[in-house]
């Protein structure tokens, strides 16, 4: 090679691959707490706060969506995570004997 070569130049070995395709963003999918007779608030407060991570005050607004509208929304999460989450509450509510469930619908 010369030094006197432009940057731009292709040379014998190199490959230079062109790709007109971009990648889609992943659907987002919301994770959705669903209110039960049984289920107690604190226990409510609790998955919340333990496995989607909120803050107490927080947990507690939604929990009381959940307990006055009949569902409230826990996060928006790609698909993965989004079912990750709802096996996460239906096991720690069958550990700790709550009926309570968890779903995830396109956002």
């Amino acid at each position: 090679m010369s030094d006197n070569s432009n940057k731009d130049d292709i040379f014998e070995g190199d490959l230079k691959l062109k790709s007109d395709k971009k990648l889609d963003e992943p659907k987002m999918y919301r994770v959705i707490l669903h209110n039960d007779h049984y289920t107690t608030m604190d226990f409510v407060i609790e998955v919340l706060v333990k496995i989607f991570h909120m803050p107490a005050a927080k947990a507690t607004q939604i929990m009381l969506d959940v307990h006055k509208k009949g569902a409230g929304v826990c996060g928006v999460y790609t698909r993965d995570i989004a079912v990750t989450k709802v096996k996460q509450v239906h096991e720690m509510a069958k550990t700790n004997d709550f009926p309570l469930k968890s779903s995830y619908e396109e956002a």
